[in-house]
């Protein structure tokens, strides 16, 4: 039996001549959806598998066949006669292009046993006879330059029975670790500083060294069983690059570590194995460091031969077992299932798992753009600012000052032989750990730059990242599309009204009411939402008051300088406000910074800068009075109502009692029946009214006299989401900082605090007092409340996401929505029939959402990742949906 190893990416392409049993084998070996067959695709585009007038077309059809599947990366058969090198070029171009090996397997089968296999098919029938034979001698003098053309693995199956005892073995590339899941310490760029990368293994990741006889240090184990994978560069420019060698091919060989090649390791192979190769950037310092050891092996040997041999096993052969060390070391790795790649120069997704020399470059040296900088260096490529992939991407070989996250990717080169730092990723952790270098052991040619490649933040938002059908994944609800019209609505929003991007890190959830009310005069009643909760197994409910106000998701910082060094903006007001679909609140930038700078006064007074171990804080709120920022809807839809109901009615009502009294007969009740429209009309007035007060003149620190702010939630702060905080946990530590707001003595300071009652739907009792505290405050103008498990993130007995809150609005305030008469009995009974459910969906996908972009900004993950889910947010909102509701 013959086994044909092929690699489980690659192009493989079957050669043989008509008849030779090319599609057999196909059949055989692999699976119909991997063959690209020349034969079908004749008839895919003429509907006959002989036509050879379509032969041009059906190999435009398979070449574009076998492109795509390569782009997917998925194995590729090719099932032509191929014995032409013209063709072969076509398909090794195409394996290039992917960036995967190109395969041949040559079924080389006399020509007569392929003449009677064509004469018993009757579409081969009429073959003319010197088809055979020149397919035959084209074969012959392809089989010897195979090679040559580029295919890297050749199999040539001589004979029927050679093909029919033929075997594929699909081997997994050398890079395809993804069955190793870790946990890993991903090292960086260590060049020849052995002494901290000791210090880092034994003293900060807790690795156990083992050492010889003469005390150095040759493998490392973790008690825990943890892999350490380096990211390339061990040599060069450092006091002991052969210590460094020693130590990682001592944990390699012991199956403890992983190790890609960096440039440095690549040069030093050249010049190992006698090629020509240009001495500098710390290459001399290696070769003098391994000729002063192969010199001390010398020595060790002439005295102690013996002892040589059983405990220094390198000895004189220490550059030929650096050399099977690198020449052994492959581009780059995929691990942890494909979640993790690491390369020394980075890689871009297109190359994770492929193999070619394009590749290996790239992850050894990268790209560059083709300038220089004032150093005279290589100006390189900000690959890492486009990268949009899934898998983080661990790399070096670019120096920074510290690591940080960008796009997924993260550069470990910290510089420890210039004097920085010695770092390693934890993963899964994304911990970091280093160590101080020691002393500067090489003056850099160029300063340590100041951020990684593409600056902190890289470049902040492509067009591409939100255009079109969008899926979003989330922790909380899996997948979540949004339709290439909401899309493009919330695209034109966001370009053109809404704040900074970099600061626009949340938007707030739509919210559904609760179920419609049977109670008589009522359209909403607390009952139903306390039923609700009880049926989800939600015992625990908090009631909180509902302001009437403009909602507003307030970013603010104790000072500018942190909103200028976090989200990578110009120092200026400690924060930024914005509405719910993004849009700067206020017009004037002094009235903002007035109110975030009294907000940063109050949180800072309560202690909670130190307590949340935070900088800034991410905070749900709602500003008041109402009329602040819908004074233009107040005044053009519910004021000119009012004011044509207060116009009309009294002339209406003189009218009628004027008819009356003359004794006219007034029927079925038309005066009583516009005095009580009056007084709903009325009503409706006093309503809205209720949510208007002046704002105006200087109020302190540019904040408008009559502005209040009533924050409800807090959101994030650095490195955390609050938003799973309980509500009451929340709501504690907001009345500190209404307590500390300086100034504010008798509550008429800027903050207002939230009213709430917690309830448990269990207890009648206290459903009771829920409801009476729902009456008390509606009766005294309130709008109503918000009724939200007091867990904050819960789920029902089926484990389906439970609505985050439901508000139950009182039955004045309602008028506002529905109109003036809606209590009338026979518009209840209307507007009864409402429907819900797309509402409550809305609601349960948006705060999935929301919760997304606040995670996501709590792991540090580039804007884009935040905007992401925002964007979804903003996306949704334009979805129809019933307004009232």
């Amino acid at each position: 039996m013959t086994e044909l190893a092929i690699p489980d990416l690659s192009l493989v392409v079957l050669i043989g001549t008509t008849g030779s049993g090319k599609s057999t084998f196909a059949r055989r070996h692999f699976r119909p959806t991997q063959v690209v067959s020349s034969d079908v695709c004749r008839g895919l585009v003429a509907d006959d598998e002989n036509d050879q007038s379509a032969t041009p077309e059906a190999f435009d059809l398979l070449h574009y066949i076998t492109g795509k599947r390569l782009a997917g990366g998925r194995l590729t058969v090719v099932d032509a006669t191929n014995v032409q090198r013209e063709a072969r070029a076509r398909l090794v171009a195409l394996a290039r292009e992917h960036d995967v090996l190109p395969v041949a397997v040559v079924l080389d089968v006399p020509e007569p046993v392929c003449r009677e296999r064509n004469a018993a098919r009757p579409d081969r029938a009429g073959l003319p006879p010197h088809v055979l034979p020149r397919q035959r001698r084209e074969l012959r003098r392809s089989l010897g330059a195979l090679q040559r053309e580029g295919f890297r693995h050749v199999h040539v199956l001589r004979g029927e029975a050679e093909v029919a005892a033929a075997r594929v073995a699909l081997r997994p590339r050398f890079n395809d670790l993804r069955h190793l899941t870790g946990p890993f310490d991903i090292i960086g760029d260590v060049h020849g500083c052995r002494s901290e990368l000791e210090t880092l293994l034994g003293g900060k990741l807790g690795y156990v060294i083992e050492r010889d006889g003469r005390g150095r240090p040759v493998g490392a184990r973790h008690p825990e069983g943890r892999t350490a994978v380096f990211v390339g560069d061990l040599v060069d420019r450092g006091p002991d690059s052969p210590g460094v060698l020693r130590l990682v091919m001592g944990m390699v060989e012991q199956g403890t570590a992983l190790c890609v090649p960096g440039n440095h390791e690549q040069k030093l192979g050249r010049w190992l194995a006698g090629r020509k190769v240009r001495v500098a950037h710390g290459l001399a310092e290696t070769i003098e460091q391994l000729e002063r050891v192969e010199e001390e092996e010398e020595e060790k040997k002439k005295n102690e031969e013996k002892e040589r041999q059983e405990r220094q096993p390198e000895g004189g052969g220490f550059r030929a077992r650096v050399r099977a060390f690198l020449d052994g070391l492959v581009s780059h790795y995929v691990l942890d299932g494909g979640r993790l790649v690491v390369a020394h120069a980075g890689l871009p997704e297109k190359y994770h798992g492929r193999t070619s020399g394009r590749v290996r470059a790239h992850a050894l040296f990268g790209e560059t753009t083709g300038e220089t900088d004032e150093f005279g260096l290589p100006v390189r490529y900000p690959w890492a600012e486009d990268y949009r992939g899934r898998a983080a991407v661990v790399y070096g070989h670019t120096p920074v000052p510290r690591a940080s996250w960008l796009n997924n990717t993260i550069c470990l080169d910290t510089g420890a032989v210039f004097g920085g730092r010695l770092t390693a990723l934890r993963w899964p952790e994304r911990e970091l750990a280093d160590t101080p270098a020691e002393r500067v052991w090489y003056e850099p040619v160029r300063p340590l730059a100041a951020e990684a490649p593409g600056g902190g933040t890289g470049r902040p938002l492509d067009v591409a990242d939100v255009q079109g059908r969008r899926v979003v994944t989330t922790r909380h609800a899996g997948r979540l599309s949004v339709r290439e019209e909401n899309a493009a609505a919330a695209l034109e929003v966001m370009s053109r009204f809404a704040v900074d991007p970099r600061l626009l890190l949340y938007l707030p959830p739509t919210m559904a009411p609760c179920a419609t009310s049977a109670a008589e005069g009522y359209l909403e009643h607390p009952a139903e939402a306390f039923a609700a909760y009880r049926a989800a197994g939600v015992r625990e409910v908090i009631c909180e008051e509902k302001h009437m106000g403009s909602r507003a998701v307030v970013l603010v910082a104790r000072d500018p300088r942190v909103i200028g060094e976090r989200f990578g903006v110009a120092p200026g007001a400690p924060g930024a406000v914005w509405t719910r679909t993004g849009r700067a609140f206020f017009d004037d930038a002094a009235t903002a910074a007035g109110l975030l700078e009294r907000l940063s006064a109050a949180i800072g007074g309560a202690g909670l800068w130190e307590e949340l171990e935070t900088g800034w804080l991410l905070l749900d709120a709602e500003l008041m009075p109402w009329s602040l920022k819908a004074g233009g809807l107040l005044r053009g839809q519910y004021a000119a109502v009012g004011a044509a109901a207060r116009a009309a009615f009294p002339e209406a009502l003189a009218a009628l009692e004027a008819a009356r009294a003359r004794g006219v007969a007034l029927d079925g009740g038309l005066l009583e029946r516009q005095r009580e429209r009056a007084a709903d009309a009325a009503a409706f007035t006093d309503a809205y009214r209720r949510y208007c007060w002046p704002a105006g003149g200087d109020g302190g620190d540019g904040v408008p006299a009559g502005v209040r702010l009533a924050p409800f939630g807090l959101l994030a702060a650095e490195g955390r989401s609050l938003a799973g905080l309980a509500h009451d946990r929340q709501l504690a530590l907001i009345d500190r900082m209404i307590a500390a707001e300086p100034g504010a003595g008798g509550g008429t300071g800027l903050l207002a605090p939230t009213g709430r009652l917690v309830v448990d739907t269990a207890d009648e009792a206290s459903v009771a007092a829920g409801t009476e505290w729902w009456l008390e405050l509606t009766a005294a103008g309130g709008e109503g409340m918000v009724v939200k498990p007091l867990a904050a993130q819960v789920r029902d007995g089926d484990g389906r996401q439970v609505q985050p809150g439901v508000k139950c609005r009182g039955r004045e305030y309602l008028r506002i929505v529905y109109g003036p008469e809606y209590t009338r009995p026979e518009n209840l009974a209307r507007l009864r029939e409402r429907h819900l459910g797309h509402k409550r969906s809305l609601a349960l996908r948006e705060h999935a959402l929301g919760l997304e972009a606040l995670d996501r900004l709590a792991a540090d993950e580039p804007l884009w990742r935040v905007h992401e889910a925002v964007f979804a947010v903003l996306a949704l909102e334009s979805e129809p949906v019933d307004p009232r509701l």
